[in-house]
């Protein structure tokens, strides 16, 4: 079925092999570009989303690092206050009874109220996000606990009976998550928290002393995120080195350790899916934010790019095919109208003629093909006309050739008649117009350049003796040249027209020069004379003549010779006329040196 489609429609139909090879390359550059451009438009997206997500990660550690910057604010403020430093001190490194003395003694002393607690209890109202600000003495294994109510409570932890302090001796990073046993001691137990902790010092010894440990609500942090909720796409998460989960956007993992600590150091990954990964590390801090987009959420994104560039691929691949096809089809049709054409002229209707008004390239063949019909017709009558020309020239021919033998017989008579009576000269001409008669209408399978040598010879003999010695001729030519084909008698015309309109018997200078010579395959024949000349007007003329049919013009010899020489040579072979009153005349005839072998009597 297949093959017999293409036999019948692809095979011999060049149109629409053009069609099919331009379709397909279209459709596989369409294909190419559109693929390219999708993943070009894809990596865009992935690229938006993983920047959007950053933006967002780096306002994620804004926040924290304000919350820890904010604790270590509220120390270096402790500080900063000698008293207030003095009165935390006081406070951290004896009971809390003997501290509520201390301050009632310096109020009754100095007229001044400790101020240390409600520094912190000030910081706790200044910050909604903190959820429990505590102050742990180290000496005293004792822990002071703030809640959002404001209220305060002590609660002793002496190692005997708690935890704790073996806690707070814990190496742990600045920013973690609250520590299980202190969510105990003081019964908190919001998985959504996170914690920050600092050492204090005693001012003056710079002894360690104890702690400030603030637990902050990590739903704080949906506030650094309130300008990306809408675009965001993926989890942002806030990892302890450990992998416990300080914040989770999804809400999944807190509570828990992240499963996948291993996986976040990798660009891409399998999390719960495979997702895009990006890493932001504090190490100041102690925390990293990790963001995960998953690829699937990539690919809905960009969806809406892919079915826009599929029907803009689908409909660029119709238009640059129909279009084309609709001219190819045109060019198809005026195509086979000059091919029916061709055919009819295949049968012999030379009178058929193509009508293509178009100025393009099938027009011009159009037109060169009705130019090539009317010349052909041209041609048909010139060789028609010639074939009748010839049959007349061979029954010449024919009759010229009429018992030659009885010429001869009588001219010989005359010439011995001439001598008896003494008249040698005359002898001497009849003689070489006998042998040059013979020359002439002897047949010879190859005529060569020595022959036509000596019939110009023989001729230029007959008037040498005639004008005696007011007439001189020289022949200079290699004797190499004497073996090539030539046109039988094509100087004996030259040669004649300057004895006939050149030579003036009243001067005793008269001269005609034959030179040949070769040149790059081309043999060139010089006929120089010291004659009449010819007028400018009269050698135009002649000049013109050469190309002109028989019926029409004059120097009938010239035309000959140049006409004989075009047949055989083509436009290797031609002639040229120089002349100038009272100088002389010189005909130049020029024809390739191996062409014509064969076919010297034409």
């Amino acid at each position: 079925m297949i093959g017999s489609v293409y036999r019948r429609y692809i095979k011999n139909n060049l149109f629409m092999k053009l069609l099919l090879s331009f379709a397909l390359i279209t459709i596989l550059t369409i294909i190419t570009l559109s693929y390219m451009m999708y993943h070009v438009m894809s990596q865009s997206v992935v690229q938006r989303e993983m920047d959007n997500q950053k933006k967002a990660m780096e306002s994620v550690n804004a926040f924290l690092s304000e919350k820890y910057e904010s604790v270590q604010s509220m120390v270096l403020g402790v500080y900063r206050d000698p008293r207030l430093a003095a009165d935390i001190s006081y406070f951290l490194q004896h009971d809390f009874r003997d501290y509520i003395e201390h301050g009632l003694n310096r109020y009754y002393e100095e007229d001044v109220a400790p101020y240390g607690l409600s520094y912190f209890a000030n910081r706790l109202e200044d910050d909604p996000d903190i959820r429990n600000l505590m102050l742990y003495s180290a000496e005293k294994q004792s822990l002071y606990v703030y809640n959002r109510q404001k209220s305060a409570k002590l609660h002793v932890t002496n190692a005997v009976h708690s935890y704790v302090p073996d806690a707070m001796a814990l190496d742990n990073k600045n920013v973690s998550v609250p520590n299980p046993w202190i969510r105990k001691e003081i019964d908190q137990w919001d998985p959504r928290l996170f914690a920050v902790r600092t050492a204090m010092n005693d001012k003056n010894s710079l002894k360690y002393i104890g702690q400030l440990l603030i637990y902050f609500d990590s739903d704080g942090i949906w506030k650094s995120l309130a300008s990306y909720k809408e675009t965001l796409k993926g989890t942002i998460l806030v990892l302890t080195p450990d992998g416990h989960v300080i914040f989770d956007s999804s809400g999944t993992y807190y509570g828990k350790s992240y499963p996948y600590m291993n996986q976040i150091q990798q660009e891409t990954g399998m999390l719960e899916q495979e997702s895009y990964i990006t890493t932001l590390a504090q190490n100041q801090a102690g925390y990293v934010v990790v963001g995960a987009i998953p690829k699937q959420e990539i690919a809905a994104a960009s969806q809406g790019w892919r079915r826009t560039i599929i029907i803009a691929s689908v409909l660029g691949i119709l238009i640059a095919i129909l279009f084309p096809s609709l001219v190819v089809i045109n060019f198809a049709k005026r195509t086979n109208k000059i091919i029916r054409f061709m055919k009819k002229v295949e049968t012999g209707d030379l009178t058929s003629r193509i009508i293509e008004p178009k100025e393009d390239e099938l027009g011009q063949i159009s037109r060169s093909f009705n130019d090539m019909l009317d010349e052909l017709n041209r041609y048909i009558e010139r060789v028609y006309k010639a074939e009748i020309r010839q049959k007349h020239t061979e029954f010449a021919a024919l009759q010229a050739r009429v018992n030659p033998h009885f010429l001869y017989n009588t001219l010989e008579v005359i010439r011995m008649r001439a001598i008896s009576q003494g008249a040698h000269d005359v002898g001497e001409m009849i003689f070489s117009l006998s042998a040059l008669f013979r020359n002439v209408v002897q047949q010879k399978a190859v005529y060569t350049l020595k022959d036509e040598l000596e019939a110009c010879r023989l001729y230029l003999e007959l008037f040498r003796i005639r004008y005696k010695d007011r007439f001189t001729y020289a022949i200079e030519c290699d004797r190499e040249l004497y073996g090539i084909p030539v046109v039988k008698m094509f100087l004996q015309p030259i040669i004649e027209n300057y004895i006939v309109h050149g030579i003036e018997a009243d001067r005793d200078d008269n001269r005609a020069v034959i030179r040949f010579s070769r040149e790059n395959g081309t043999i060139r024949v010089r006929v120089e004379d010291n004659g009449r000349g010819i007028e400018p007007q009269r050698l135009e003329e002649i000049k013109e003549a050469l190309g002109a049919p028989e019926e029409v013009g004059g120097s009938f010899g010239l035309r000959v010779v140049y006409e004989r020489l075009k047949l055989l040579h083509g436009n290797r072979a031609g002639m040229e006329l120089k002349s100038k009153p009272g100088t002389g005349t010189t005909v130049t005839v020029w024809f390739p040196e191996k062409e014509g072998a064969g076919e010297s009597n034409v």
